[in-house]
C-alpha cells in the first residue's frame, strides 16, 4: 500500500468511499452524499490552498483517502486543521487509516498547521481508538447534536499539536 497525493483520477472512487459512510455509518452526519463535482471542487480548493488531500493505494485500488483544512475559516484559526479520514469498506483494520492519518500529520505539518482537530461524528469507537493511537487526546463532546438513523449522536473532539511550540 502506498500513500500519495489525490489526483482528479481518484474522484470517484473518493466518493463511493464517503457514500457508503453517508449512507451507512454515523461517522459523518450527511444524510445525502455529495457527486463527484463537489470532490473535485474539493481537491481544487485543498491543491490551491497547499493543504494536503491524500489517497492510500493498494494495487490500483483506492482503499481510503484523508484531507486536512483551516478548522475554521476566520483568520484566527490559521494554524489550526482538521481532519477527515474514510476507508473502503472491507479494509478496515488493516492498517489503512494509520498508514493515511500518520502521512496526514507529516503533511499537515509541512503545510504549516500546528494543531490538528478531529471533530468525530456519531463519537465513532474505532475512529476515536486510530486517533488515540497517533497521539490524539480528547478535548471535547458535544452530546446529542446529530440525528442519525433514528438516534441521537454525540461530536466527539479529539485534537493533537503537530510541533513542539504549542503542545495540546
Amino acid at each position: 500500500m502506498i500513500v500519495r497525493p489525490a489526483q482528479s483520477g481518484d474522484i470517484a472512487a473518493i466518493a463511493a468511499i464517503y457514500a457508503h459512510h453517508v449512507l451507512r455509518s454515523t461517522a459523518t452526519f450527511d444524510v445525502d452524499p455529495p457527486d463527484e463535482a463537489h470532490w473535485h471542487e474539493r481537491l481544487a480548493l485543498l491543491t490551491a490552498k497547499d493543504w494536503p488531500f491524500l489517497v492510500a493505494e493498494r494495487g490500483a485500488a483506492c482503499v481510503g483517502y484523508a484531507y486536512a483544512a483551516q478548522f475554521r475559516d476566520r483568520p484566527a484559526y490559521v494554524y489550526a486543521c482538521e481532519n477527515s479520514i474514510y476507508v473502503r469498506p472491507g479494509e478496515e483494520g488493516r492498517g489503512v487509516g494509520t498508514q493515511l492519518l500518520r502521512a496526514l500529520v507529516t503533511a499537515a505539518k509541512a503545510a504549516g498547521f500546528r494543531q490538528m482537530i478531529a471533530v468525530i461524528g456519531g463519537a465513532e469507537p474505532a475512529s476515536a481508538a486510530l486517533h488515540a493511537k497517533l497521539g490524539f487526546v480528547e478535548v471535547g463532546r458535544i452530546r446529542h447534536v446529530g440525528y442519525k438513523f433514528g438516534r441521537l449522536l454525540d461530536t466527539l473532539y479529539m485534537q493533537r499539536s503537530l510541533d513542539q511550540s504549542s503542545r495540546s
